[in-house]
């Protein structure tokens, strides 16, 4: 979803008078919502089973009654690529993938297997099949964006307050979460982060965030790091944020850590520092997008025929593209982000 929003700030700019709507599921929509590039978005509903399947023919037909003259189906999914064919759009740009092909009248090649391409030019493609004219992006034209909830902030503020943390703190958030086990950097390998982090500087407070499911993990990681050295007032758990306060809560950091995920991109739309650890993914296709004056660290670990791999089986069997990074390399590398934030900032750079 981030990643798609160069492509859509490309169509505006290519199209200024053009009516552009945004079909997305509700877990992801704040991502897109105000965003200036586009006059609407649309909430698939989110129904499962027979209810869900009457929720799509309705949206379906609504879909058909609106008569686009163009769609884009950015994610090549079953799902929207029936609703891209629903539409009954006379141009539909699609992905040429198996079975599903004949539902676009545009096909843009993505061949199968690892290419070191990056995903948003893998988007832009989609927006330049219908739209020769828009050029190739850059992340300082074109990086990722996500408006402000304008609420979240507050929000985020009293949280922080609640615990004991005020501005006057050099806030560091960490995201230990991961949606599946290889990309889930060991709990003990954070802590080691958080209470190397925390210990070298007594005016830091160290954020732990994560989805609800993942609760547990970010206790783990605090008590671990507490053991570690840290402080018992430094570290702190946050796993119930929506996306709008993970965003401003990271918009306040000094510095983000977190893993190639999607907290990862949304922090990418901020200007905050940032360190992205990588292990069966490569920053090459799915580093942050964002100006390059953004202080942006990336770890990763050379060298390892197996990597990157498809996330289905770890050859090895010990996913050891993760759990041989060092802590000591991902703090180094927390460190030298923060310090060229703050160098950035007496700069006058955003």
């Amino acid at each position: 979803m981030v990643l798609t929003t160069p492509a859509v700030r490309g169509i505006r700019r290519a199209r200024p008078d053009a009516r552009l709507s945004y079909l997305v599921e509700p877990q992801a929509a704040a991502v897109v919502a105000r965003n200036p590039n586009l006059d609407r978005v649309i909430v698939a509903p989110p129904a499962r089973g027979p209810r869900r399947w009457r929720a799509d023919l309705s949206l379906a037909l609504a879909l058909r009654r609106e008569r686009y003259d163009a769609v884009i189906d950015f994610h090549g999914g079953p799902r929207s690529s029936l609703f891209a064919l629903a539409t009954g759009a006379p141009v539909r740009v699609g992905y040429a993938v198996p079975w599903r092909s004949w539902m676009y009248t545009r096909l843009v090649g993505r061949p199968r297997g690892h290419r070191n391409r990056h995903s948003v030019d893998n988007q832009w493609d989609l927006a330049e099949a219908l739209l020769p004219e828009i050029g190739r992006p850059a992340p300082d034209t074109d990086p990722v964006e996500m408006a402000d909830d304008p609420g979240a902030a507050s929000r985020v503020e009293r949280r922080l307050r609640d615990l004991g943390m005020s501005g006057g703190h050099d806030l560091v958030v960490v995201h230990v979460g991961a949606g599946n086990e290889f990309r889930r950097w060991p709990e003990e390998a954070f802590a080691g982060v958080v209470a190397a982090l925390a210990s070298a500087d007594p005016n830091r407070r160290i954020i732990l965030t994560t989805g609800a499911a993942q609760a547990g993990r970010a206790e783990t990681v605090r008590r671990e790091a507490l053991r570690a050295g840290a402080a018992e007032a430094a570290v702190a758990a946050a796993c119930d944020l929506d996306l709008g306060e993970l965003r401003a809560l990271a918009g306040r950091a000094a510095v983000f850590v977190g893993g190639d995920s999607g907290p990862a991109h949304i922090a990418a739309t901020t200007a905050t520092p940032m360190v992205v650890i990588y292990g069966p993914t490569t920053p090459g296709v799915w580093g942050p997008w964002r100006p390059r004056a953004c202080a942006t660290e990336v770890v990763e670990l050379d060298g390892l025929p197996c990597r990157p791999c498809d996330q289905r089986v770890c050859e090895p069997g010990d996913f050891r593209c993760l759990r041989r990074v060092a802590p000591a390399e991902v703090a180094s590398a927390a460190e030298r982000a923060i310090e060229r934030g703050r160098l950035s900032r007496r700069r006058g750079v955003s």
